[in-house]
């Protein structure tokens, strides 16, 4: 029976080979515009935050600009991405946030991002190693559920598979590995429909109970 840490290494070999070189998924202008964006895809695909921050970037992609403009007019903007009252308000508030604190610009700093408005742990990782290149290892809930897939944490939330993750791979990993995942996960290993004896990771590593 493969290690934990076996298991670890084949994730870390496969994934690099398959994508070396991991591309950012939502389009992005500078660290605010990233951050709204970011902010956008809670509970929303990125291709449809790509179809709608265009539009939205055009109107307002700085906080100056961005505080200029009603919630309202920011609402139906962002309606298509969903939880478009709630998302407005807070990208409205993280930019007067902005101004006021931190000179209009997005802080490199965790936590200063988790305490502005709609900006949770996830998306604070995601900002800061996206666009900063501090190690971070964001995990959401499709990350949580291929480490748990292949036996790699049993953590019963993001928290502790975020914990077992760092303990697993290099830092120097913890970036690319974050979009090798999801990206992974999106092409050959996803929630429904899955065959994990075709899978290059499941059938290595994953936990027996999907083989049944």
């Amino acid at each position: 029976m493969l290690t934990t840490a076996a298991k670890a290494q084949i994730v870390l070999d496969v994934l690099q080979r398959l994508y070396p070189n991991p591309s950012v998924p939502l389009k992005r202008r500078d660290p605010y515009t990233h951050l709204i964006a970011v902010l956008l895809s809670a509970q929303c695909t990125d291709a449809r935050v790509n179809q709608v921050t265009p539009a939205l970037f055009a109107r307002a992609d700085r906080p100056e600009h961005m505080v200029e403009l009603a919630v309202a007019e920011i609402e139906q903007i962002i309606r298509p991405c969903g939880l478009a009252p709630r998302k407005s308000k807070a990208i409205w508030e993280l930019s007067q946030i902005l101004l006021a604190e931190h000179g209009g610009q997005v802080p490199p700093d965790l936590a200063a991002l988790e305490r502005l408005p709609g900006v949770g742990h996830k998306t604070a990782q995601v900002v800061l190693a996206q666009n900063f290149g501090v190690p971070t290892f964001p995990v959401d809930t499709h990350i949580h559920r291929l480490i748990y897939r292949w036996g790699l944490s049993t953590g019963k939330n993001v928290e502790q598979t975020e914990r077992d993750c760092k303990r697993l791979f290099p830092q120097e990993r913890w970036n690319d590995l974050h979009l090798q995942i999801i990206y992974f996960g999106r092409e050959h290993c996803p929630a429904r429909g899955h065959q994990p004896t075709e899978c290059l990771l499941c059938s290595r590593i994953g936990r027996k109970s999907l083989f049944k």
